[in-house]
């Protein structure tokens, strides 16, 4: 159900979520918030689904499941012991690593389609990443904090 609520989000521009043009990648913090508290396999999974709905929704090239299968098996190999702390800062920061994997991905993928366009398809993925990374990041701990909740009282419940 979250992952759905995610997924309604993208195409909506509510103030202070766009950027430049560009929106938060709300399927991103949704596939952090879920690797985060899960092994790796399960993680790229939730990755991997993710990205099927986003693909489903923009039915363009190149496929989302790829960079968002490798955040979520990336975030599920985080030592969760070690590195992360539930705090605001904690789940910013890795929100803003993967915002950075999953867009440098997706411009090797156009990169690979269109190898004649190298240097716009890099000048504008340098915008991209930051503009993806910084509001994907901000506005992450706001959707981290209920979903983890919720799933740990779900977990709880069982």
């Amino acid at each position: 159900m979250s992952l759905l609520g995610c997924a309604l989000l993208l195409p909506t521009r509510i103030p202070g979520t766009v950027l430049l043009g560009l929106g938060t990648h709300w399927l991103l913090i949704w596939v952090v918030a879920w690797s985060i508290k899960q092994p790796p396999l399960p993680g790229m999974i939730g990755g991997i689904a993710a990205g099927l709905i986003q693909d489903g929704m923009t039915l363009s090239g190149p496929s989302h499941i790829f960079s968002l299968g490798l955040v979520g098996f990336l975030t599920g190999c985080i030592d969760k012991d070690r590195y992360i702390q539930e705090d605001f800062i904690s789940i910013a920061l890795i929100v803003f690593a993967m915002a950075v994997v999953a867009e440098t991905f997706t411009a090797i993928q156009y990169t690979l389609q269109d190898f004649s366009r190298l240097v716009l398809i890099w000048e504008q993925h340098q915008q991209a990443t930051l503009v993806s990374a910084l509001l994907s990041s901000l506005w992450a701990p706001i959707v981290y904090y209920p979903l983890n909740h919720c799933w740990e009282w779900l977990n709880k419940s069982n």
